[in-house]
């Protein structure tokens, strides 16, 4: 059976956020009184062989650690995106993904690793438990929403890869095909887009390999069938439309720092004491809270300081940004 992809969704089929929010505050109340488990204690196959064709998800898992925090209207989610592979303007993705294929998928797996090849989609995901997180996303460009992503621990998936000792990095890298990219045929970036991390990074269990939003398959626009999100990072770090997988010995080529590293470096953690050399990082702009809200202040690490500041004991955060 064909999956029906979110941008051929009638807007009576998508979940009312409404009903999205009545569902997870039940599966709240559920998890602290001990009537289900929290994400990662069942086994169950997450992802039917037969997906339902409105795209929706079922049986996905709770996760205790959501920020308290209104999600944003799952409109603003998937309407305002930057994916420079469908044009540079905010709603350029929306309105042109329609020509990304997203099923059949592979993804190629390569580098400092003992079990290594090319990989089906459903392959990858099998046997992995299906998560609801609610995270910030904080994009670089000082404005941010509060996505309730579907996922699981990118970590657990790049584990079964067997990393040898030299893999010291991960890099990704996205599609990159102009017949259903209109926009790599002009050179905005050097393209593939790519992206990286430590592996301490990869496998921090906030890292999610990420295949929905908001109950149902991610939205081709938002990086279909696959992608990452590191909710400590600027959004740019959390690469849509994985293809590859690379295992490094040595720091990875990023697509931002190639095309300027004075202002996009290689860690690009959320930091509003190093301002970007073109503007402010100190607040944001919440999307959805209307043309005369007021601007937030932002938070180291986006607000998951307390999980992710080991990770860079001893690191100058103000050099390496």
């Amino acid at each position: 059976m064909l999956i029906k992809r979110p941008q051929d969704i009638k807007s009576s089929e998508i979940t009312p956020e409404s009903t999205f929010k009545q569902r997870r505050a039940l599966l709240k109340a559920a998890l602290a009184m001990g009537l289900i488990k929290a994400a990662g204690a069942s086994a169950q196959e997450p992802w039917p062989d037969d997906p339902a064709e409105d795209g929706r998800l079922t049986g996905l898992q709770p996760w205790s650690g959501d920020v308290d925090a209104e999600p944003t209207a799952f409109e603003h989610v998937t309407g305002y995106n930057n994916y420079y592979e469908f044009g540079t303007g905010k709603t350029d993705p929306a309105r042109y993904a329609h020509t990304l294929k997203p099923h059949p998928w592979t993804v190629t797996v390569d580098g400092e690793a003992d079990r290594t090849g090319t990989f089906a989609f459903e392959d990858l995901i099998k046997g992995h438990t299906l998560e609801e997180r609610i995270y910030r996303f904080r994009c670089v460009e000082a404005w941010s929403m509060v996505v309730p992503w579907v996922g699981f621990p990118l970590g657990d998936l790049l584990r079964s890869f067997q990393p040898n000792s030299r893999a010291n990095y991960v890099q990704f890298f996205t599609l990159n095909d102009a017949e259903q990219m209109p926009g790599v045929r002009y050179p905005v970036l050097r393209w593939p887009y790519r992206e990286g991390l430590t592996i301490a990074e990869a496998m921090h269990p906030l890292t999610l390999l990420t295949v929905g939003l908001y109950g149902q398959v991610l939205p081709n626009q938002n990086g279909a069938p696959l992608r990452l999100i590191v909710p400590w990072k600027y959004g740019f770090k959390s690469i849509k439309s994985i293809v590859r997988i690379r295992f490094m010995e040595e720091q990875p080529q990023t697509s931002w720092n190639m095309a300027n590293a004075r202002e996009y470096g290689f860690y690009s953690n959320v930091n509003p004491d190093k301002d970007h050399p073109r503007w402010s990082q100190a607040s944001e702009r919440v999307l959805g809270g209307g043309l005369f809200a007021s601007r937030v202040p932002s938070l180291l690490f986006n607000g998951y300081a307390d999980q992710v500041a080991s990770l860079y004991t001893g690191l100058d955060l103000m050099a390496n940004y």
